[in-house]
């Protein structure tokens, strides 16, 4: 797993050249006839819209001059990403299976633990995990469904062949974000360059808010036919808040606040200039521990005093689930496979990373000697924070992180350094390979798990650089699913 794979071109054996592959050669015509100056052009344009619109996201722990925190645009990149149609539908049924699996996962853990009595997964993984939550023991949701929007970050990692495979390279399964960019990046490559959409067959994604709509609705309360749904924001500080406004907006629904909320007699209802209205559906973009005040995190005003009482009588729907968490953990990222099996009677479609786990002793010895070589990612970490990309590091950076994860081993898991596949990306340099990854969305609602056809792509803009995050200076892509 050490080749780059390159997503638009194809060395030829002994020749020292690049061919384009077969489904990027119609856009690779195009774009070799685009001046550079007329490219840089564009990408002014494409900022200057997205910063008038508004589309940033905060970078918690980062201040300006003046002290006061500061808010990003996420760079876009205006050469797009090309999946050709089998190989997305072959990914997709991967996909569905896996969050099929997952879900079935987080039930079982929650009701008989079938799947910890047959040893599959180790009890105590689960039980003394930070993400289990004991609450949930018994409650029965809608449809059995608790991750209802699930994005599964995937890469391509190149073979020896030249061939590349693709990996889930995490489960994020709890408040994925990024799909307002996902939208965002289409709406602006079809400004930019319309010409393009009428040289290629590319599937749509405009429809995903009524999708999303549609996936929220399905899993409202038994009995309830016209559900009110809204969206929970933090608020305004959020760093993903534009998201949450943006989604509440295209599916014509509220966003509101903790403060917006209030419980009444085994109901949740929201405050409203006609006066309180109940709410049947709650697409919560606010962490477990601040839901609800009364049964979490005591100091929270995010949340609403009473939510998980309602909840567990059934009475309101939370997307996603309380609880949710302990299928996305990164421990339990190694044992996703298994359950595929043990659920579905079936072989996994999408292949896992291979991952030690170093709480294992023969694992954390492996690791330990081998730590210049390896990814070491904390289990409960996100956004690219707390982990060590070993190839990259100082070797002062290696011996303080060897006493890390010697102190506190079962906090880490290790991963061999995939060299992530690359596309051409238009730079300041001109255009050069950046290494990508791909974040597809999938909707559960016990009726059925659907995709949009692609999803986000994100991209390290730092020439050689693996982390794709935008905390991290990450940019974004337009994702093309070709019909043709």
């Amino acid at each position: 797993m050490k080749h780059p794979y390159d997503e638009m071109n194809l060395a030829t054996a002994g020749v020292g050249a690049l061919t384009v592959r077969e489904h990027y050669r119609r856009y690779a015509r195009w774009l070799e006839g685009q001046p550079a100056d007329t490219m840089r052009a564009r990408r002014d344009e494409a900022e200057m819209i997205f910063r008038r619109v508004g589309i940033t996201f905060a970078v918690y722990g980062a201040k300006d001059e003046d002290g006061a925190g500061t808010e990003r645009l996420i760079p876009f990149d205006l050469i797009p990403r090309v999946i050709p149609r089998q190989e997305w539908r072959e990914m997709e049924a991967g996909l569905r299976q896996r969050v099929t699996a997952l879900n079935r996962f987080i039930e079982d853990v929650y009701h008989g633990q079938e799947i910890l009595k047959a040893g599959v997964v180790p009890a105590e993984v689960i039980l003394r995990n930070a993400q289990y939550r004991p609450e949930m023991a018994g409650v029965h949701v809608p449809g059995g469904i608790y991750s209802h929007i699930s994005g599964i970050d995937i890469v391509r990692a190149g073979n020896a062949d030249g061939s590349g495979t693709y990996y889930v390279l995490e489960d994020n399964l709890r408040v994925p974000s990024g799909v307002s960019y996902m939208l965002e990046n289409r709406k602006m490559m079809m400004r930019l360059f319309p010409e393009l959409f009428s040289m290629h067959r590319v599937a749509p994604v405009a429809h995903y808010p009524d999708l999303l709509l549609e996936t929220l609705r399905a899993v409202a309360p038994a009995g309830v036919n016209e559900p009110v749904v809204v969206v929970l924001t933090p608020g305004m500080y959020n760093s993903a808040y534009f998201e949450h406004a943006f989604l509440a907006q295209q599916m014509g629904v509220e966003l509101v606040e903790g403060q917006d909320l209030f419980v009444r007699e085994d109901f949740v209802y929201m405050r409203t200039t006609q006066g309180p209205k109940r709410v049947d559906v709650i697409y919560r973009r606010v962490d477990d521990d601040f839901l609800d005040p009364k049964a979490f995190r005591a100091d929270s005003t995010l949340g609403c005093a009473g939510l998980l009482d309602v909840y567990r009588r059934g009475n309101v729907t939370l997307c996603n689930a309380i609880g949710t968490g302990i299928a996305d953990d990164k421990s339990i990222y190694p044992y996703v496979p298994k359950m595929i099996e043990f659920y579905l009677g079936e072989k996994p479609i999408l292949h896992n990373v291979p991952t030690w786990l170093c709480r294992e002793r023969d694992d954390l010895a492996y690791v330990l000697d081998h730590l210049p070589e390896l990814v070491v990612k904390e289990v409960h970490g996100a956004g690219g924070y707390g982990m060590l990309v070993g190839p990259a590091a100082t070797r002062a950076e290696v011996e303080v992180f060897r006493a890390v994860l010697r102190a506190n081993p079962e906090n880490y898991i290790a991963q061999p350094t995939l060299s992530l596949s690359t596309c051409p990306t238009f730079v300041d340099s001109g255009i050069a390979p950046r290494h990508i990854d791909l974040r597809p969305y999938v909707l559960s609602s016990g009726k059925g798990v659907q995709t949009v056809p692609g999803g986000l792509t994100r991209v390290a803009l730092k020439a050689g650089s693996l982390v794709v995050n935008s905390s991290q200076g990450g940019g974004t892509k337009d994702t093309w699913v070709l019909e043709d």
